[in-house]
């Protein structure tokens, strides 16, 4: 009985390993957005198909900016840049709307990063919210 157990292993055919998943298609994408959100500390870009898939992002920190100085313009610009190259590269990116919001140094730096890559802007949106002042307090209304 032994003998048949070992016979039967050996003509078993070995377990292959298992396959690695490959890399994943890189979507094709022609047209998308660009959100940008521009505090006083930080300038966060991301790039978006027009259903909000992310595609690439970037912001002024990670960049290497630290303290201060990723409030700045320039820094604004660089991460704007970076998040473009890659969308650009990998994604075949060759136009975008432009959605702001904020009120940070970065608003324009990032626009004009927008157009040095060599991406087509169509349109430019700020959605910044504004305040009103907001609802009705909760008790009574005093006389």
């Amino acid at each position: 009985m032994a003998e048949e157990n070992n016979v039967t292993a050996e003509t078993a055919e070995p377990k292959a390993p298992k396959s690695k998943q490959g890399k994943k298609n890189k979507r094709i994408v022609n047209s998308g957005a660009v959100h940008i959100q521009a505090t006083f500390n930080n300038t966060i870009v991301s790039v978006t198909d027009k259903s909000g898939g992310v595609l690439s992002a970037s912001s002024a920190g990670a960049n290497g900016f630290r303290g201060s100085k990723k409030g700045t313009a320039f820094a604004a610009g660089v991460a704007a840049e970076k998040a473009l190259e890659i969308a650009k590269k990998n994604h075949a990116l060759n136009a975008v709307d432009v959605y702001v919001s904020g009120i940070g140094l970065g608003r324009d730096a990032a626009i004009r990063a927008i157009s040095t890559v060599g991406i087509k802007i169509d349109s430019i949106t700020d959605v910044t919210p504004i305040a009103h002042g907001g609802v009705r307090p909760k008790g009574e209304r005093k006389p």
